[in-house]
């Protein structure tokens, strides 16, 4: 079940990050992260953390609710 919510944050993370026309690298700059951990979110790899999800909602100028529907 988990799989399946990390797989939902993580594309909606790569769709917000391709309507701004931004690469993983310049996302995990503007969110304090290293771009093989963006790399993994996108991929569902990674179970990310709230705070997390508040700093890359922030980075994309969403809320953080978006990326978790």
């Amino acid at each position: 079940m988990s799989q399946v919510f990390r797989k939902t944050v993580g594309q909606n993370v790569r769709t917000f990050r391709l309507r701004l026309k931004i690469t993983q690298e310049q996302l995990a700059e503007k969110a304090g992260f290293h771009w093989t951990y963006i790399s993994g979110v996108e991929r569902g790899r990674y179970n990310v953390s709230l705070d997390s999800v508040v700093k890359l909602a922030t980075a994309l100028g969403r809320k953080p609710f978006e990326l978790l529907k």
